[in-house]
C-alpha cells in the first residue's frame, strides 16, 4: 500500500473510533427497522394502484411531444459502508420515499423533505459491500456465525473497530480484494434482490420511475473512477458485477455488453471526474494502450452520458483549462478523495475531454468522448440535498449546521462541497422506457440543483422566435435535438443553425443568460469560445464581445434576499455560428445561468449568526448545461 492509501486509511480508521459509539449505541434498535422487502413491496403498489391509469392516459396523449422530467440517478443509503461506518440508518426505501415528496428521518435527529417531489430515481448504493454492514449487526443475517458479525454484536467497542477495520482495509488494496464470507452469493444475492424488487414496489408510471442501479466503486490511490450502473428494467443479472470483479472500467463494459446480449439494457454514468487525477478522461486504455475505433464504440456504448455536477464538485471545465470563460471556476473541488492532495486537471474535466474527442475524430476517424451530460447529487442521507436554502449535507458527519463547520473525511472542508445537482430529460412520458430511451439517445440535461429545462437542437428553424420557443413537433420535424452529430450533407443552412431555450425553476432565481459553448480542431489547435446567445434584460449580445451586459441583479447579504430586477422566467435564441468552418470538427452545447442567489454556507452563516465563511463563495448562479450537439467535418 503506498503512502497515500496509507494516510487515506489511516483517517476513515480515525473516523471509526469517532462515529462507533454512536453505531454501537444505534445497531440494536436499528435491527427491528430491517424489514422484509416484500413486505415494503405490498404497501407501496397499494399507493400506486389509485393513479397509475389516469396518469399514463395522461402523458400518452401528448405522444408527439416531449416534456422535461427531474430525478436523482445517485443516492446512498445505510447499505453503503462509508456512510453507515458515519452513523447514516436510514434504507432504499427511504430513499424512494424521499424521492416522491415524503418526509423522512434524518441523522441530525429532524425530518427532511424537498419542496417538490422528483420524477425518477435510482438507488445507488456502493456494490462491495452492498448492505454487507447493516447485516454484520443483525443476529438474524446470514452471516451471524461469522467471526465479523460476532465482534460487531459482541458490545465491545475495541472488537467492534477490529472486525470494522478488516473489512474496510480490503476496499484500499489494489486491486480490492474481498473477504470471501462476505460476498457469497446466499449472503449478497438476496440484499440484491431486495432493491429489483423495491424498485418495482415504487414504481408508478407517469408519477414517479424507479430504476435498478448500484455504483461500482473504484478508488485507486484516491483517485475516484466511479460509474452509477443503471438498468432498463428488472430482468437483470443475479448479482451485480463491482470493482472486486474487476478494476478495469473496461472490463466493467463488457460485462454491460454481456448482460445487454441477455436482454437488459444497461448503461454507465462515470461521476467525479474532477478528481480522478486526470485518470476519468485520459488518453490510453487502463493498460496503456492506446485508443482504437473498438474502444471508442465499446465505451460509448456503455457510457452515453456522464454525472457533470454533484455534492462533491462541477465537472464542466476549470479556470485553467478555459481561461476565457468568466464562469469557468463553479464548484471546483480538486482535492482527491480523503483530502490529501490535489488532483491533476488536464484528464479531469469534460469539456476537455469533448476537445480532445475531435482531435481524435479528425485523426483517427472516432470519438471516445462524445456523451451527454446529466447531474446528481450522492446524497449518502437517502436524501437529494440540492436546494441551496435547504442544505441537509452528504453523509452522517455533516448533519448539521455546526458539524458542517468542520472538516471531513472525505475533503479538508464540509463547505467546499456543493448542494448539486438534478437530471433532466426530454421523453415523451415519465416511465422507465422514455426516460431510459432519452438517456441512450442523450436527450438529457445537468442542473446545479434548481429544475431548470435547457434544450437544444440544431436544423431549419425562422430566424427570429419569442422567449417562449418553438413547440416539439416543430423542432423534431425540422431539424435534430442534442446528443446527435450533424455533418455538412444534413446542413439546409450554410452554417449550423442552433436553437436554444431555457425556462426558470418558478423556486429559484430568474435566468441570467443563455449561452453557446463551442469547441473545435482546425487541424493544429484545439479551441473554445463562449457565446451569450440571449440576455436576461432583453437586450442583444454584444457583437463584437458577444457578452450581454453586466446584471444589475445582486443578494443582500443580511438577510439572503435576491434583487431579481432584471432576468427572465424563458430565453430562447436562433443562433447561426458565426466562426464556422465546415472542414473542422465541433461540438456546441447550452448553458443557461441564473441571477445570483446565496450559496448554502451563507444559509447556515445567516441562521446561526455566524461570520460568513471567507474560503467559498457568498453567492452562486445555479445553472443548467444541455448535452452537446457534434459536428462532424468530412476526413
Amino acid at each position: 500500500m503506498n503512502s497515500h492509501s496509507r494516510k487515506q486509511l489511516a483517517k476513515t480508521s480515525l473516523l471509526i473510533l469517532l462515529s462507533a459509539s454512536l453505531l454501537s449505541s444505534c445497531d440494536n434498535k436499528n435491527n427491528a427497522a430491517n424489514e422484509d422487502a416484500a413486505a415494503k413491496a405490498e404497501t407501496a403498489n397499494s399507493t400506486a394502484d389509485t393513479t397509475q391509469e389516469s396518469t399514463i392516459q395522461r402523458d400518452r396523449s401528448q405522444n408527439n411531444t416531449t416534456l422535461p422530467f427531474f430525478g436523482e440517478l445517485h443516492i446512498h443509503s445505510r447499505n453503503s459502508p462509508d456512510a453507515f461506518i458515519t452513523g447514516v440508518r436510514v434504507t432504499p426505501e427511504d430513499a424512494y420515499r424521499y424521492g416522491r415528496g415524503e418526509s423522512i428521518d434524518h441523522i441530525s435527529g429532524v425530518k427532511i423533505q424537498n419542496r417538490e417531489p422528483l420524477d425518477f430515481m435510482a438507488v445507488t448504493d456502493h456494490a462491495e459491500y452492498m448492505g454487507i454492514l447493516p447485516a454484520l449487526s443483525d443476529a438474524d443475517s446470514p452471516l451471524a456465525n461469522t467471526w465479523f458479525s460476532k465482534e460487531a454484536r459482541s458490545g465491545d467497542l475495541k472488537r467492534y473497530q477490529d472486525a470494522t477495520m478488516q473489512v474496510l482495509m480490503t476496499l484500499s488494496t489494489q486491486p480490492p480484494k474481498p473477504i470471501a464470507e462476505l460476498v457469497a452469493p446466499e449472503v449478497t444475492g438476496p440484499i440484491w434482490q431486495s432493491y429489483i424488487t423495491l424498485a418495482d414496489a415504487f414504481y408508478e408510471p407517469g408519477v414517479f420511475t424507479t430504476f435498478v442501479a448500484y455504483e461500482w466503486t473504484l478508488i485507486p490511490d484516491a483517485q475516484n473512477l466511479h460509474r452509477n450502473i443503471i438498468f432498463a428494467g428488472t430482468d437483470v443479472p443475479a448479482l451485480p458485477f463491482s470493482a472486486f470483479d474487476s478494476d478495469k472500467p473496461e472490463e466493467l463494459w463488457q460485462w454491460l455488453d454481456e448482460t445487454r446480449k441477455n436482454g437488459s439494457d444497461v448503461i454507465a454514468i462515470p461521476h467525479n471526474s474532477n478528481v480522478s487525477d486526470g485518470m476519468m478522461f485520459q488518453l490510453k486504455d487502463s493498460w496503456g494502450n492506446d485508443f482504437t475505433q473498438e474502444y471508442a464504440d465499446l465505451r460509448m456504448r456503455n457510457e452515453p452520458i456522464i454525472e457533470v455536477s454533484q455534492i462533491k464538485g462541477t465537472s464542466e471545465t476549470h479556470p485553467i483549462l478555459s481561461p476565457g470563460d468568466e464562469w469557468a471556476d463553479f464548484e471546483i473541488l480538486q482535492e482527491l478523495l480523503g483530502g490529501l492532495r490535489v488532483g491533476k486537471i488536464s484528464g479531469s474535466y469534460a469539456r476537455e475531454a469533448y476537445l480532445n474527442g475531435l482531435k481524435f475524430q479528425a485523426d483517427k476517424g472516432f470519438n471516445p468522448y462524445q456523451f451527454g451530460l446529466t447531474a446528481s447529487s450522492d446524497s449518502h442521507n437517502a436524501s437529494v440535498p440540492v436546494e441551496e436554502d435547504n442544505y441537509t449535507g452528504k453523509i452522517g458527519i455533516d448533519a448539521t449546521a455546526e458539524k458542517r463547520r468542520g472538516g471531513s473525511f472525505i475533503n479538508s472542508k464540509h463547505a467546499k462541497y456543493s448542494a448539486s445537482g438534478l437530471t433532466g430529460v426530454w421523453a415523451k412520458e415519465n416511465t422507465r422506457e422514455a426516460i431510459f430511451d432519452a438517456m441512450r439517445r442523450k436527450e438529457v440535461f445537468a442542473t446545479s440543483g434548481p429544475k431548470i429545462s435547457i434544450r437544444l437542437f440544431a436544423g431549419d428553424y425562422p430566424g427570429t422566435i419569442g422567449a417562449s420557443g418553438l413547440d416539439s413537433q416543430t423542432l423534431y420535424a425540422n431539424g435534430v435535438a442534442m446528443g446527435n452529430t450533424i455533418n455538412n450533407q444534413q446542413l439546409k443552412t450554410p452554417v449550423p443553425r442552433l436553437y436554444i431555450w431555457a425556462g426558470q425553476d418558478s423556486n429559484s432565481s430568474k435566468l441570467q443568460r443563455l449561452q453557446i459553448i463551442k469547441g473545435w480542431y482546425n487541424g493544429e489547435e484545439l479551441q473554445e469560445q463562449v457565446f451569450d446567445v440571449a440576455c436576461g434584460d432583453g437586450s442583444q449580445p454584444d457583437p463584437s464581445t458577444h457578452r450581454c451586459q453586466a446584471s444589475t441583479a445582486s443578494v443582500d447579504l443580511s438577510d439572503c434576499s435576491v434583487k431579481d430586477d432584471n432576468g427572465s422566467a424563458q430565453l430562447a435564441a436562433i443562433w447561426d455560428d458565426p466562426s464556422f468552418n465546415a472542414q473542422q470538427q465541433a461540438f456546441y452545447y447550452a448553458r443557461v445561468l441564473e441571477n445570483p442567489s446565496c450559496r448554502w454556507t451563507s444559509w447556515d452563516a445567516l441562521r446561526n449568526d455566524w461570520p460568513l465563511d471567507k474560503e467559498v463563495p457568498s453567492t452562486l448562479q445555479e445553472r443548467a448545461w444541455s448535452s452537446p450537439l457534434w459536428y462532424q467535418a468530412a476526413r
